[in-house]
Order: structure tokens, then C-alpha cells, then sequence
């Protein structure tokens, strides 16, 4: 029983910490659609590891960031509107990631783990690359967190002192796409984005200062993983949305409170 749910437990809580203050800066530049475009993608990346004999998740890593660069600089362009890009490369992606996946007769792959995450799958080899993982994304974090902050509250006024824009917010697609990775393996590719915005929404109603924010939006993730795993093993359901679900619960709880305050 510890050899399944420990490793499931500290891979989801390391997930839940760096996904927190990630999500805080989804939610204020209402950059939801970008982080489903890059969890979308990660099943093409999954497909092209078993098509090169790669790590899946360095397939993963691969894939992500070289999408997370391309709407990078796509971003400026006027042919199309944003919206509608994000919409073209999340699906296409996706469907080309599944297709890959299909004709590999020689390959023996849980698609519903994939799209919905297979916690209980890890092992303790899994928990050591996910918080080396981790630990590099919290640097790296910690090290543009003002930047991002000065970008969030006024692009322009940033600009104007200073902050290379362009550089961070492409470092910043770069750490969403190593939490995709991570967030394969526990929640899947179509509720990863789940994980960033939700926990984030909730702490909103409940924080006075961003790093309030993000510090709330850690431990509710990390909480909302708690009482999914909980729920997975007394139920029987799956980890993944299971974990969702309680984040969910958090958030309508939280925006509940919030409301009575105010009133």
C-alpha cells in the first residue's frame, strides 16, 4: 500500500507547489487557453518519444517547448486571431498525438491514463526526476517573479523599464510546459490546466497581495490532492479527476466565503 500511494502522494503535492504560483499568473493574464494548447500538445509529444525510442516525458519536454516558443512568436502575428491559433494547434496537436499513438501496433499505451492522468502508476524512480523537476521550475520561478508581476499589472509600463518582455514571458511558456510533463503522469493532459487555474481562482477570493496568492494556491492544490487521493482509494475512482474534482469543491467553498464577506 505505501509502495502505490506514497510515491502517487509526493509526485501530486510537488505538482500542487509549483502549479500554485504558475497558475496565479494564468489566471491574471487570462492565459487559460495557452495552457490548454500546451497540455494538448503533450500527447504529441508522448507519441513522438515512442516513435524516436525516447523518454515519453523528454518527448514531452521537447514537444511542449517547441510549441510554447512558437506562440511565443506567433503572438505578434495579425493573419489570424489568437484565440483561433490557440484553437488550431491545441486540437491539431492532440488529434496528430492520438493518431501517432494508434498506429503503433508494437506499442502498448493507456490512452485513458494519457488524458486523465495514472497517479497510482508512479514509483519512487518517478518522484526523483519530478522534484528535480520541480526544484529547477521554483528557481527559475523565483527568479522572474517580479518581472512577470510588472508585466502582469502593465505590459507597456514594464517595457518602458526595462523588463525584456519577450524573454520572460517565453521562459514563463517554458516552466508551463515542464509542469505539463509533470502534470501527465498525475492528472493527464486534458485537466492539467485544471490544476493551474482552479486552486489559483480559489485562493483569489482569499488573498490580499500576489505572493498571498500564490503561497494559497500551493496549499490548496496540495490539499485538493490530499483529499482526491483520499477519495480514489476509499471510492474507487480515478486519482486524476479525482483531484480535480476536490479542487473544484475548494473553489466553489472559497468563492462562497468570499461572497459572504463581501456582503
Amino acid at each position: 500500500m505505501i509502495e502505490i500511494l506514497l510515491p502517487a502522494l509526493l509526485i501530486g503535492l510537488l505538482l500542487a507547489a509549483i502549479a500554485g504560483p504558475l497558475g496565479c499568473f494564468v489566471v491574471w493574464g487570462r492565459m487559460a487557453y495557452f495552457g490548454d494548447t500546451l497540455a494538448h500538445s503533450a500527447l504529441l509529444g508522448i507519441g513522438l518519444g515512442f516513435l524516436f525510442q525516447l523518454n515519453p516525458t523528454v518527448g514531452v519536454i521537447l514537444v511542449t517547448s517547441v510549441l510554447a516558443l512558437a506562440l511565443t512568436v506567433l503572438q505578434g502575428q495579425r493573419f489570424i486571431a489568437s484565440d483561433t491559433l490557440l484553437g488550431i494547434m491545441a486540437h491539431g496537436t492532440l488529434a496528430l498525438g492520438l493518431v501517432l499513438v494508434s498506429l503503433m501496433d508494437h506499442v502498448r499505451v493507456d490512452l485513458l491514463g494519457l488524458l486523465f492522468g495514472d497517479l497510482l502508476a508512479t514509483s519512487f524512480g518517478d518522484v526523483a526526476w519530478v522534484a528535480l523537476l520541480a526544484a529547477l521550475i521554483g528557481v527559475a520561478l523565483r527568479w522572474v517573479w517580479i518581472p512577470m508581476l510588472n508585466i502582469a499589472v502593465n505590459q507597456e509600463l514594464a517595457q518602458a523599464e526595462g523588463v525584456k518582455v519577450g524573454w520572460i514571458r517565453l521562459l514563463f511558456m517554458l516552466l508551463l510546459a515542464s509542469t505539463v510533463a509533470i502534470g501527465m503522469k498525475v492528472v493527464g493532459a486534458l485537466l492539467i490546466t485544471a490544476m493551474l487555474i482552479i486552486p489559483a481562482a480559489a485562493a483569489r477570493k482569499l488573498a490580499h497581495t500576489p505572493e498571498q496568492m500564490a503561497l494559497l494556491a500551493s496549499v490548496i492544490g496540495m490539499g485538493s490532492v490530499l483529499c482526491g487521493l483520499l477519495l480514489s482509494w476509499l471510492a474507487d475512482t480515478p486519482a486524476g479527476p479525482s483531484i480535480v474534482l476536490c479542487s473544484a469543491s475548494a473553489f466553489v467553498t472559497t468563492f462562497m466565503l468570499g461572497t459572504r464577506a463581501q456582503a
